[in-house]
């Protein structure tokens, strides 16, 4: 077992939880509108959801591995490529970060849990992240690769947990730093282009 791979696995977890994107931005909206334990439960539901995306993940790509190695090589490609993908996709998109909070209707505990686990079980994005992403870090030569996908999910979605957590708890501070930096979004943009194309080259070499 390689343990070195699942440290480099978490850290890459967490810097990717840390970037902004759709969801961290989403759990930092309902907790500004809604409080902080609403913002928690968005949090649950989008990592329940990630539970069904590991699933789909471990099971399919593992026929694949023990299909043909040839193939899992090209799923690591395609990985890759992807990962480059989405490094030139923030690259092109607008650096501002958006916390205009007007309009936004509030919803109980349970709508926004229910919501947040929808709004990530129909994101086919989800599966097709986890696929570029999970395959480059297997880490041992006697698990079973569906058991080395479902550990490699739950550690994604503990880091991913704690640090969006973090950000619904945090997100009155959060949101008063935003709007008092206006470089804030230029900075968390570069960050994040730079955290795809690390993990990209991490799983090449």
């Amino acid at each position: 077992m390689e343990y070195s791979v699942l440290i480099s696995f978490t850290l890459a977890s967490a810097a990717l939880a840390i970037s902004p994107g759709p969801d961290n931005v989403y759990v930092l909206m309902q907790s500004i509108v809604h409080g902080k334990k609403y913002g928690i439960a968005t949090v649950l539901g989008l990592m329940t959801g990630c539970l069904v995306h590991t699933t789909l993940v471990a099971f399919g790509v593992s026929t694949i591995i023990q299909q043909n190695d040839k193939l899992f090589l090209i799923i690591k490609l395609f990985g890759v490529g992807y990962l480059f993908y989405l490094a030139f996709s923030v690259y092109r998109s607008n650096a501002q970060l958006g916390l205009d909070a007007h309009g936004v209707p509030k919803k109980s505990l349970f709508k926004l849990y229910r919501q947040g686990f929808i709004m990530n079980v129909l994101n086919p994005k989800v599966s097709l992240f986890f696929l570029a992403f999970f395959p480059g870090f297997l880490f041992s030569d006697y698990l079973s690769n569906v058991s080395q996908f479902y550990i490699l999910g739950g550690f994604f979605i503990v880091v991913s947990f704690i640090v969006f957590s973090s950000i619904a708890l945090l997100s009155d501070s959060i949101a008063v730093y935003i709007k008092g930096h206006k470089r804030a979004g230029v900075f968390f943009k570069w960050f994040q282009i730079i955290v795809l194309m690390c993990i990209g080259i991490l799983i090449l070499i």
